[in-house]
């Protein structure tokens, strides 16, 4: 800030202009209000229009923030406990799912997530587990195990899909654990139109939606993903669909507005 205006500058003290559309990829493990969160503060109060907004990106940080709003919106996601600051111990008495999916509240590449067949053998590790995040415990889709449908939304339409497989006998289907991909776009409409809604329900310009299949034919949302990564495969089609979504915006960025008076944690 100079004299009582926002500024930006380069590390040489050079003045910037506020770029009139920003999309912004962020590590959503790391993500803080100190460093990232400051920024696109600063750039929406400057009038950047942000394909991906602030509240929009701090909901998919936390995991039980965005299924909040997903429940809210009528979109169907899996019956989820957690909780604030009790024991994890005590939390197991308090009526979780059986057999249940654990995640942290904060994580990504299907990192802090298992399956616990029982609370008995989920007693038997609590004591291992970090505490410094609260866990998800969420109802197991056994139908789903190993697999789920993973749809990239822009602007609220579904660019690409991909059925993702899990290898060998885990739970998770995440590429980043040596799961496969298969592109389907159009083979699971009523899954691309759900991915569509969530990524809509929670203003994200750009997501990536894993939906879970349910034995009935339908689809649960099991978590969306601010920051998307996809195959090479998809490039293409992907930033062609960002690349539009951030020429729709150029030329109607917003006048500088006033930042809300509220404080986000991280």
């Amino acid at each position: 800030m100079r004299s009582g205006c926002l500024t930006l500058t380069d590390l040489a003290g050079s003045p910037l202009s506020a770029p009139q559309v920003v999309y912004a990829r962020l590590s959503t493990p790391g993500l803080g209000t100190d460093a990232e969160v400051t920024l696109l503060r600063q750039l929406h109060a400057m009038g950047s229009r942000l394909v991906n907004p602030i509240d929009a990106v701090l909901a998919c940080v936390n995991k039980f923030w965005h299924l909040q709003q997903l429940a809210q919106a009528g979109i169907p996601v899996p019956d989820t406990h957690t909780y604030t600051s009790a024991d994890l111990h005590d939390v197991l008495d308090s009526g979780i799912p059986e057999p249940c999916v654990i995640k942290g509240v904060r994580g990504h590449r299907g990192r802090r997530v298992f399956l616990a067949p029982t609370r008995a053998m989920l007693r038997d590790v609590a004591s291992s587990l970090a505490e410094d995040v609260p866990y998800l415990f969420q109802r197991y889709i056994a139908y789903s195990h190993a697999r789920d449908l993973r749809v990239i939304v822009v602007d609220n339409r579904a660019v690409t899909a991909q059925l993702r497989t899990g290898n060998g006998d885990t739970l998770k289907s995440n590429l980043a654990l040596g799961g496969t991909a298969t592109p389907c776009l159009g083979t699971y409409p009523a899954g691309e139109a759900l991915a569509e809604r969530a990524a809509h329900a929670l203003g994200l310009g750009v997501a990536g939606v894993d939906l879970l299949f349910e034995e009935d034919g339908t689809f649960t949302v099991c978590e969306v993903n601010a920051n998307v990564t996809w195959q090479q495969s998809h490039d293409s089609a992907v930033l062609q669909a960002i690349v539009a979504a951030c020429q729709a915006r150029l030329g109607t960025a917003s006048p500088p507005v006033p930042l809300p008076a509220r404080s986000y944690t991280g």
